[in-house]
């Protein structure tokens, strides 16, 4: 998230920031807000001393027996307590609509950041290791599957495409795999172990960037439950009905979406709706004709209050407004959870409202865990094998660092990264992303991209970024100085160290004999107990 007073004294900048993001321009929009709370503050603090004085009127003029004057004072008094209170409920509603304004705007990239649009044109920094020239080379799923260790149509059975059961030796390299790593960045390189939590809350994915703006992405774990498998059709009127009334354009549409009424009827209810919120009154007859209509109500329910990718927002709003039609419909348990996409999310987020000595950074952390990520946007991309995964392991580097080490701190992690792959033997490049591929959050990216022969490519194993502020100030991460007595934001990191699946590909591909089998690299020898993987 951005510092608003920045943004203020330097709108130009800030706009063109956006710009080399395909942002829009916002500056002048958020000013204008921050300007209106401002005022609100100043009007508040001026009704408060008013108040103050006024109320010093009640005593002198009750001194002097004036009974009269000291009512008015009175009556004075409470008015401006009114004011006082309407000024700050305004000034609250002010400062969450603006902080709900900076949420989804992207971090300013570094300067050095190569102009691109995508991929294509990011810029290669060092590669390291010759690729290898394999005669006939197989892709993992050939290798995997020949091996009988790798079962796409079982899992398919089991949850769906994108899934896969490693077995046997398989299911031990990714084990070993993951040892190796947490191995050397725990001994080595002094990254602390964490085993975190996979189930996140909502505050936590808004504090690392995911939420509000990338829901479509994420598996939720939602506890909110219908009590009924189908809600009635009148409850649904009900919810339409609220909408009309209460001018939720948001809630209303929704509806109108998931119902079975034809164009014609939209017409209708469009007309309904666009009269009552011009100033119109709702009518009896206006609830007769929606009453003629169908409604699919499990699904327009579904989608209207448990679809994070709709109502990110409002969802609140609109769960809350729901049960006050129909409280007999809904069991709320307290829990609302999202399966992890990535364990930069609960690393980073141990320190979110946490002020940290300055002696306690840089604050270095790493863990393997299970990620799930929808891909939502990757309909039709890398359906073969285990590139893109609903459910996949990684090993994840994270640094909370002061502002002055952060470049320095970018460097090693991505350094860390890149000797996995040294020690594995395996061919690499590094990349410094172009302002088309980098991600939200960061402001510079490397990635590191693995060759594999099977594929004849190089394809992406690890992202380091420095997303500096950004984080910190989203989820209230700071450090103080010695001798100092304000704090200040953290600059915050993440890599990965490395993707599990996605090395495995690497070391089947690389690794690859003729027969078939798979030559174990010389640093896995001792955790896997054996020095090549054969069909079993």
């Amino acid at each position: 998230m951005h510092d608003i007073r920045w943004i203020k004294e330097n709108q130009a900048a800030f706009d063109r920031a956006m710009e080399r993001r395909g942002a829009e321009m916002r500056s002048a929009s958020l000013v204008a807000l921050d300007e209106e709370r401002a005022a609100t503050v100043k009007a508040m603090n001026d009704a408060q001393a008013e108040q103050k004085q006024v109320s010093k009127k009640i005593g002198m003029a009750k001194g002097k027996g004036d009974e009269a004057a000291a009512q008015a004072a009175l009556e004075e008094v409470g008015a401006l307590k009114a004011r006082v209170k309407e000024l700050e409920e305004r000034e609250r509603e002010l400062a969450a609509q603006l902080r709900e304004e900076l949420l989804p705007i992207p971090n300013i990239m570094d300067d050095d950041v190569p102009e691109g649009a995508d991929e294509a044109d990011n810029k290669e920094l060092k590669s390291w290791g010759t690729p290898r020239e394999i005669e006939a080379a197989r892709d993992h799923v050939d290798l995997g599957e020949s091996l009988r260790m790798m079962d796409f149509e079982a899992a398919a059975k089991i949850s769906g495409s994108r899934f896969v059961v490693l077995k046997k030796d398989l299911a031990k390299l990714e084990r070993a795999l993951a040892t190796f790593m947490l191995n050397l960045h725990t001994e080595e390189f002094g990254y602390e172990e964490v085993l975190p939590p996979v189930l996140t809350n909502p505050e936590s994915l808004v504090g690392t960037g995911q939420l509000p703006k990338f829901g479509e992405d994420l598996f939720e774990a939602s506890d909110w439950l219908l009590r009924s498998a189908h809600v009635a059709e009148q409850t649904v009127l009900k919810a339409l009905t609220a909408a009309i009334k209460q001018k939720d354009l948001l809630t209303f549409q929704a509806i109108v979406d998931n119902s079975n009424i034809t164009e014609d009827d939209t017409k209708v209810v469009d007309e309904i709706y666009e009269r009552v919120t011009q100033g119109g009154k709702f009518t009896e007859e206006d609830a007769g004709k929606l009453l003629e209509y169908e409604f699919d109500s499990e699904k327009a329910f579904a989608n209207i209050f448990m679809s994070e990718v709709q109502f990110a927002k409002s969802r609140a709003k609109a769960v809350s407004k729901y049960r006050e039609i129909a409280p007999e419909k809904w069991t709320e348990r307290t829990n609302h959870f999202y399966l992890t996409p990535t364990a930069e999310v609960t690393l980073t987020n141990l320190v979110r409202e946490s002020i940290l000595s300055e002696e306690e950074l840089p604050k270095r952390m790493t863990a393997w865990t299970q990620c799930f990520r929808a891909e939502a946007g990757s309909a039709g991309r890398d359906t073969r094998g285990m590139i893109r995964m609903h459910q996949f392991s990684k090993v994840e580097l994270v640094s909370i660092t002061t502002p002055e080490k952060s470049d320095e701190e970018h460097e090693r992690m991505t350094g860390c990264a890149e000797e996995v792959l040294k020690r594995l033997d395996l061919p690499y490049r590094t990349m410094l992303l172009c302002t088309g591929d980098t991600g939200f959050g960061a402001a510079r990216t490397y990635d590191i991209e693995v060759h594999l022969p099977g594929q004849g490519q190089y394809r992406e194993i690890s992202s380091c970024s420095n997303t500096r502020a950004f984080q910190a100030r989203r989820m209230n991460a700071r450090f103080r100085r010695e001798g100092e007595k304000k704090p200040q934001f953290v600059h915050t990191l993440n890599g990965s160290g490395l993707a599990v699946g996605r090395t495995m590909v690497a070391v089947l591909e690389n690794y690859q004999q003729p027969d078939g089998s798979i030559a174990v690299p010389d640093v896995l020898k001792p955790l896997m107990g054996k020095d090549v993987i054969e069909r079993g």
